[in-house]
Formats: structure tokens, C-alpha cells, sequence
């Protein structure tokens, strides 16, 4: 039993990170867009209220544009899901360090209080204060989370990469015809 869950679990893995980053490797992306995504990807995808990480995402591809390569921004989301739940409760410490706030409880009595709708004051608060956490760490998380990835992706291309390098993209497109020579 325990061995067909990890034979699962490994199939998983490969199918849904192993692979798809294999795949972005052999493009011959460039190291620093590379790391700047995984950074930036990981980065939004522990933003503390559930659910809305792939929007900003979407955002942040939007506007990033040719800086940053969509499938490895998607890819660092999907792979920091589990990530962001563990950080909700830093973030909302850091978020009530920064404010001087009360600390929200984090009880059952506070928690049947939630779902009694006795506590929606505080929870609005809390969840403030986790958004506020999370903004104060997002620099800190984005470059050191580009330090380190840089060296990796660096190695990684090197080592999988099938293709050329992308080119580097002029900042304007000039064509020239023979007749304007």
C-alpha cells in the first residue's frame, strides 16, 4: 500500500513539476528571466488570502511582459501552494508588529466566533494585517529568492538547454527594406 502511494507521488511530481520545468529548460530561456519569474511566481503564490495567487499571476505577466517567461511564473505558483498556507500566520504577526496591533487570537473560542459571524471586525482586521505582512516581506522574498535562483538556473540551462539562447529583443523594431538603403 505505502509503496503504490509513493509511486503516485513520484509520478505526480514528474507529471506536474519535473516535466514542465524540463520543457521551460530545453527553450533556452535566459538564467536571469528564469530566475526572476521562479522568484516572482514563488513570491506571489504565498500572498496570504487563498485563491486569488494565479490572478496576480496573470497580472504580473501582463505587466512584466517579455521580462519574465509566463509558464515558469505559473510553474513557481503551482509549486508554492502548500508554501502559502504555512506563512498566513507569520505574515499576520509581522502585519501586527508593524501596525502595533492586538494579536488576533488563534483559538477554538476565536474560531467558533469567526463562524458565528461575532468576529468579522477582527477577522477584516487580521486579514489586513496579513496583507500588510506580506506586502513589508515581498521585497525580501523576491531577491533573495532571485539570489539563489539565479546560480541554479544558470547551471540548469547550461545542463538542458537544446536550443539557442532567445534572442535579445530590440527595444524598437526596425525593418529596413532594400529600396531605403
Amino acid at each position: 500500500m505505502m509503496n503504490q502511494i509513493g509511486g503516485r507521488i513520484c509520478s505526480w511530481t514528474r507529471t506536474k513539476i519535473v516535466d514542465p520545468l524540463f520543457q521551460i529548460l530545453q527553450r533556452g530561456v535566459e538564467p536571469k528571466q528564469l530566475a526572476f519569474s521562479a522568484a516572482l511566481g514563488i513570491t506571489l503564490g504565498v500572498f496570504p488570502i487563498c485563491g486569488v495567487t494565479v490572478f496576480l499571476c496573470a497580472i504580473a505577466i501582463a505587466l512584466f511582459g517579455s521580462f519574465c517567461n509566463a509558464p515558469t511564473v505559473l510553474l513557481a505558483n503551482f509549486i508554492a501552494t502548500p508554501i502559502e498556507l504555512s506563512l498566513v500566520i507569520p505574515f499576520l504577526r509581522l502585519g501586527e508588529f508593524v501596525t502595533g496591533g492586538s494579536h488576533f487570537p488563534l483559538t477554538s473560542d476565536a474560531l467558533k466566533k469567526v463562524f458565528t459571524g461575532e468576529a468579522s471586525r477582527e477577522v477584516l482586521l487580521s486579514i489586513l494585517h496579513a496583507l500588510l505582512g506580506w506586502l513589508v516581506a515581498v521585497p525580501f522574498i523576491l531577491a533573495g529568492l532571485y539570489v539563489v535562483f539565479l546560480p541554479c538556473f544558470t547551471i540548469l540551462v547550461r545542463k538542458f538547454s537544446t536550443g539557442p539562447p532567445s534572442p535579445k529583443r530590440p527595444l524598437i523594431d526596425v525593418k529596413v527594406k532594400a529600396r531605403d538603403v
